[in-house]
């Protein structure tokens, strides 16, 4: 699906760019700010602040009136995808490095696939099979490189980021039945608030922390509520409504080099060589995954396949 004649064509484009650069720079503003808050400091933090920011997008746009199960759909969200999330992410990256952190969270779309397969009704191809296999063979080989490269405490943290991609991917099966009767907007928000709420047991603890915090890093952290929760989000959900789903979603695979090049930069630090290897492996598994086969054309006088899909 192309950008509506009403939309001007670099439009979408840019929302993207937004979303892509902000989403990186988040596993980054998180590396930098581990010295200064612990995990649940950090998301509770950052989820105040997102909340705060959707509300005042949301807000506008009317209320929203989810039904029982819907609820439940979304008070789930909360607590994997902003709550549970942010915790093992934020606690991983005082192990891991950004780029290393963000080629793992990049497994979830081979994972959201499967679940989908399980759960959802949709097809397991082998195609997805042999792109989980890949993908997972790639976050093997990240953990031997970050074990091989520190005190084998590295192993730790890229279970903790795994765990984050897991949130994540079940987050989104959930997410994708709401779709049709919420807007995404209302759906981020409502979530966050929710991670937030779940958050509330770490206010002593951000408290203490923002008192001795440098004020360079208080608006790190208040960069990270604004910025990729609150603004990429929407600049997500706009892009989505002038480009097709499958292209929007190839584009986060330049989220991991734009996270390295920003590690470069500002934290001076890169993934262990041999993770660039697990890293286009994962994503390599990843696009597999994603990839669906062209329908088999018929044969000169055999009827066309009827309901087939890749």
């Amino acid at each position: 699906m192309t950008p509506t004649p009403t939309v001007p064509r670099w439009l979408p484009l840019a929302a993207v760019a937004t979303t892509l650069v902000l989403w990186a720079s988040a596993f980054v503003a998180i590396r930098h700010l581990g010295d200064d808050f612990s995990p649940g400091a950090l998301s509770l933090g950052r989820l105040l602040v997102g909340a705060v920011a959707l509300a005042a997008v949301a807000l506008p746009q009317g209320r929203p009136s989810p039904t029982r199960p819907q609820w439940v759909r979304l008070v789930s969200i909360g607590l994997l995808w902003f709550a549970l999330y942010n915790l093992t992410l934020n606690a991983g990256e005082l192990l891991v490095d950004a780029g290393t952190a963000s080629m793992l969270v990049q497994v979830a779309p081979v994972l959201i696939a499967l679940l989908a397969a399980l759960f959802l009704g949709e097809r397991f191809t082998t195609g997805l099979g042999l792109g989980l296999a890949l993908a997972f063979g790639g976050v093997a080989l990240i953990s031997v490189s970050t074990s091989s490269a520190g005190d084998g405490g590295d192993v730790t943290g890229v279970l903790l980021v795994l765990v984050s991609a897991v949130a994540y991917a079940v987050s989104v099966v959930l997410q994708k039945p709401l779709m049709g009767t919420l807007s995404a907007v209302h759906v981020t928000w409502i979530a966050c608030t929710v991670g937030a709420v779940a958050c509330l047991p770490f206010a002593g603890r951000l408290v203490a922390d923002l008192r001795e915090a440098p004020a360079s890093s208080i608006w790190w952290l208040v960069f990270l509520g604004v910025f990729p929760t609150a603004i990429a989000f929407t600049t997500y959900a706009f892009a989505l409504r002038h480009m097709s789903a499958s292209s929007l979603g190839v584009t986060t695979y330049l989220v991991p080099p734009i996270t390295v090049a920003l590690g470069l930069v500002f934290l001076g630090e890169a993934p262990p060589t041999m993770a660039y290897a697990g890293g286009a492996l994962a994503l390599l598994g990843v696009a597999v995954a994603r990839r669906r086969p062209r329908p088999r054309t018929p044969t000169p006088g055999e009827p066309a396949p009827v309901g087939s899909r890749g």
